[in-house]
């Protein structure tokens, strides 16, 4: 599906396995400046192996988009538990950030993944990312001190109209 609220063209599509090391390229490229922000470089994101990764894609569900030029620059992931989706690793590429895809892969998601409830969590230093998810009608619920530097911040969404569930995870 095209994302055509993005700045630049970009295509939104179900990743297949075969995609996962370009992901997780992405994943690291991606998730350094959270590394940074956190001042902490052992963050899951840059920790995870491609093997746990092809566990989390056997469960759930991953979107990439690609842009022109058939390159991965975005991605998210969802796995569906109990009545809620739990939406992770929303990334995009540094070069592409701040042009609307994020918010892209977040709707595509939810619109394909239908739940009653929607839950994303992120560091409470990152701004932007709290800034994204409001933006898209998230509410914080649940602040989780994870030690005593960082903090993790519970955000959900209840969808009024959620989609028929039609198209299970």
């Amino acid at each position: 599906m095209p994302c055509l609220k993005a700045v630049t063209p970009h295509h939104i599509v179900q990743a297949e396995e075969a995609d996962l090391e370009a992901i997780l390229e992405l994943q690291r490229l991606a998730y350094q400046g959270e590394a940074r922000l956190l001042n902490d470089f052992s963050i899951p994101p840059l920790m995870q192996t491609l093997e746990e990764m092809k566990e989390e894609f056997r469960s759930g569900i991953f979107l990439k988009a690609v842009d022109e030029k058939g390159k991965i620059v975005g991605s998210v992931r969802g796995t569906l538990r109990g009545d809620t989706l739990l939406i992770g690793k929303l990334m995009v590429h540094p070069e592409h950030q701040g042009n609307g895809l994020g918010s892209c892969l977040l709707q595509e998601l939810e619109k394909n993944c239908p739940a009653p409830r929607l839950e994303l969590f992120t560091s409470n230093k990152s701004l932007r990312n709290l800034c994204l998810y409001e933006r898209n009608g998230y509410t914080r619920c649940v602040e989780k001190a994870v030690s005593p530097a960082l903090t993790l911040i519970f955000l959900e969404k209840k969808p009024s109209h959620p989609a028929s569930a039609q198209n299970p995870v």
